[in-house]
C-alpha cells in the first residue's frame, strides 16, 4: 500500500525564477549566485524601474507548506536503520532521505526495512545496480 501524506494546502511558489546577481552576465569573474547590492549608486538597490528584482522576505513560502517536497512530505536525513525507526510515528508527515555517504549494500537493506515499517523513501533508487559491470575486453 502506498504511503500518503497528510492533506495540506496547495504549494505555491511566489517566484520560480532564481534571483541573479547584478551584472553577473556582463563579467566572467562575477558568479550568478545572489548577493545583495550595496553600492551607493546601485540602481538595483535603489529599485529603479526595469532593473532586476531583489530577494526579500515577501518572496518566502507559506509557513504551512514550507520545506514540503512536491510529494507532500518533509525530508528527514537517514544514515542507519535506527534513525529510520524514528519516522515510524510520523510516517505521514516525514519521508526518509538516505544520506549520500551510505553504501549500496546498506542502502538496499534500508529500503527493505522502510517497506516493512511503512516509511516512504525519497531517493530509494539511488546507487542501486541491477547487474554487475562486465570487465572491459582489450
Amino acid at each position: 500500500m502506498a504511503i500518503t501524506p497528510i492533506k495540506h494546502k496547495k504549494i505555491i511558489k511566489k517566484r520560480i525564477k532564481k534571483f541573479v546577481r547584478f551584472e553577473s552576465e556582463d563579467f566572467a569573474g562575477i558568479s550568478s549566485s545572489w548577493r545583495r547590492p550595496r553600492g551607493i549608486d546601485n540602481r538595483v538597490r535603489r529599485r529603479f524601474r526595469g532593473t532586476k528584482e531583489m530577494a526579500k522576505i515577501g518572496y518566502g513560502s507559506d509557513n504551512k507548506t514550507k520545506f514540503l517536497t512536491p510529494s507532500g512530505f518533509k525530508k528527514f536525513l537517514v544514515q542507519n536503520a535506527r534513525e529510520l525507526e524514528i519516522l515510524l510515528m510520523n510516517n505521514r508527515t516525514y519521508a526518509a532521505e538516505i544520506a549520500s555517504n551510505v553504501s549500496a549494500k546498506k542502502r538496499a537493506s534500508l529500503v527493505k526495512r522502510a517497506q516493512e515499517l511503512g516509511v516512504k523513501i525519497l531517493n530509494g533508487k539511488g546507487k542501486v545496480r541491477t547487474e554487475e559491470k562486465k570487465p572491459e575486453q582489450q
